[in-house]
């Protein structure tokens, strides 16, 4: 799919959230000058095509009372990693869960899962349900525990002159 200038208005009017009325839709057609169905019959061609994943709630985890919360890792077997990673992604505890490249010999990690707790007991509760699942097919972990927040946003688009 490409993307016209008005879906990236769209896109544009959306990547700060929803905003915060009855009818947020209507809101963003009247921002963008289509009307409420058009916005969300775009919405609905962006997410079949994949240009938009999905339109969800991202709540403060610091506000509700997640000030705990650590980057595990794990060096995985690379034949099982997509069928692990699905699995670890699809836990209720985890928010963030992909591959990335090891940079060997300092860094032998390739599967990264973000947990969230109340305290650092619940996160390595959580780190060991995590292990226990993993199993045989894991040969070594860590966590990293953030220290304080850098950026908590998603993507944005320039705006095109």
């Amino acid at each position: 799919m490409t993307l016209d200038a008005t879906d990236r208005s769209i896109i544009t009017a959306l990547q700060g959230g929803l905003p915060l009325v009855p009818a947020p839709f209507a809101a963003v057609a009247e921002e963008v000058g289509l009307s409420e169905d058009q916005v969300m019959e775009r919405i609905a061609a962006m997410k079949g095509s994949g240009v938009i994943r999905r339109i969800a709630a991202a709540p403060n985890h610091y506000k509700l009372g997640m000030t705990s919360n650590g980057m595990t890792v794990w060096d995985v077997e690379d034949s099982r990693i997509a069928e692990l990673g699905a699995q670890i992604g699809a836990l209720p505890f985890v928010t963030h869960c992909y591959e990335r490249p090891r940079a060997l010999p300092d860094w032998p990690y390739n599967l990264f899962a973000m947990v969230h707790g109340s305290d650092r007991n619940e996160v390595e509760a959580k780190r060991a349900q995590i292990a226990d699942l993993l199993g045989a097919a894991c040969s070594g972990s860590d966590i990293l525990y953030s220290t304080r927040i850098l950026k908590k946003t998603g993507l944005r688009l320039k705006q095109k002159d």
